[in-house]
């Protein structure tokens, strides 16, 4: 984690950042302990926190920017069920942090964020991090440990059983970097993005919602399909062990998993070799097996994929939990502003919303500003 100290006295306030991520490959693998590979984005979460002249009992005061009502309050021993919407992610830092044996100060807090919201592109763990990161400027807190604590808070306090993929892209991020994750032993190794490639964000403006029962039913599966095979986790099966379970959604969503894990390393290996080629290639054998056998993508997000494989992409294919969110395209210059002009018409006339095109490229990770 990328972090420096710069807090001088209690009274101060003290602001933090954390980035949101896009997922190049590697995607439901995280609570399944497999592997992942994303970039923390150059689009984040800003916090700042002031504390109060009395640090005991009392409540944590939110304003955003982004938020239509003005303000929330949150008592600082606020328990799951009690905050909903967007506050929900920010009381479930409070109320992880103090389960997990750290103080919280009441005081006053502020919030903005570039990290578009329901686009896929973890706009809940970008908020999460930058909290955590505020509220713990004085601890000696590990990026490991805020990650599962934000973790918590998303899982226990908002409902959203999501593995720890976004957390800790949003944590360990890096310029010009993407992180290979191994989520059983928690290692992040850097992997060179080279600047030749341009990454474009395509937001097809159909959120996606984390909370909602299609996600726990994905998680519900995959953990039925390990027990199937006698195995703990779906990690610990061989990327062929699908082919023992019978015909159906188990079936599917096992094949998904272990032969997406296999496609994570072979694109690890592709992007430290500058093999756009062969990355575009497995990011487009992604897509189709998140729509075939996980089927967690949606007509305008299929549709936005193939008309960037058709029209000079090397890869496309949807990023994040799936059920609407964004599509992420790996490019040419060239093969990028054709995209850009043509692909938000060919859409739209196809009765989808518009979609919304942003260049990206990795950038740092959380840290105190």
């Amino acid at each position: 984690m990328n972090a420096t100290t710069g807090h001088d006295a209690d009274a101060c306030a003290t602001t933090a950042y954390a980035p949101g991520r896009v997922n190049l490959i590697g995607e439901h693998t995280d609570y399944n302990l497999g592997y992942a590979l994303p970039i923390a984005l150059d689009l984040g979460t800003t916090v700042s926190f002031r504390p109060a002249d009395d640090a005991g009992d009392g409540s944590v005061i939110i304003a955003s920017s982004d938020a239509e009502s003005d303000t929330v309050s949150i008592d600082l021993g606020t328990r799951p069920g009690e905050i909903s919407g967007w506050g929900a992610y920010i009381a479930g830092c409070v109320w992880a942090l103090r389960n997990a044996g750290h103080e919280v100060a009441a005081g006053r807090m502020t919030i903005t964020s570039t990290v578009p919201v329901g686009s896929g592109l973890s706009s809940s763990a970008a908020l999460e991090c930058a909290v955590l990161l505020a509220l713990t400027a004085h601890s000696e807190l590990s990026g490991h440990e805020l990650a599962r604590i934000a973790q918590r808070a998303e899982n226990d306090y908002v409902g959203a059983p999501t593995g720890l993929l976004d957390q800790l892209a949003s944590l360990f991020g890096r310029a010009d970097t993407a992180m290979l994750i191994d989520f059983r032993s928690l290692e992040v190794t850097g992997v060179p993005v080279d600047e030749s490639a341009t990454i474009l964000v395509i937001d097809s403006n159909s959120p996606h919602r984390h909370a909602a029962g299609e996600y726990a039913a994905r998680r519900a599966s995959c953990e039925a399909a390990a027990a199937s095979l006698g195995v703990a986790s779906l990690r610990d099966a061989d990327e062929d062990a699908w082919r023992r379970l019978p015909e159906g959604t188990e079936r599917r969503r096992a094949r998904h998993i272990l032969t997406e894990n296999a496609r994570v390393l072979a694109a690890s290996a592709a992007l430290r070799e500058r093999d756009e080629t062969a990355l575009g290639a497995l990011m487009n054998a992604s897509h189709e097996s998140m729509r075939d056998d996980f089927e967690i993508t949606t007509p305008t997000i299929d549709l936005i994929a193939e008309t960037a494989q058709l029209r000079g992409a090397y890869g496309a294919r949807m990023t994040g939990g799936g059920f609407g969110g964004s599509v992420i395209a790996l490019c040419t210059a060239d093969s990028a502003e054709r995209l850009i002009a043509e692909l938000p018409d060919i859409v739209s006339a196809a009765g989808h919303p518009t979609p919304t095109i942003r260049v990206v490229r990795p950038g740092p990770g959380a840290h105190l500003l």
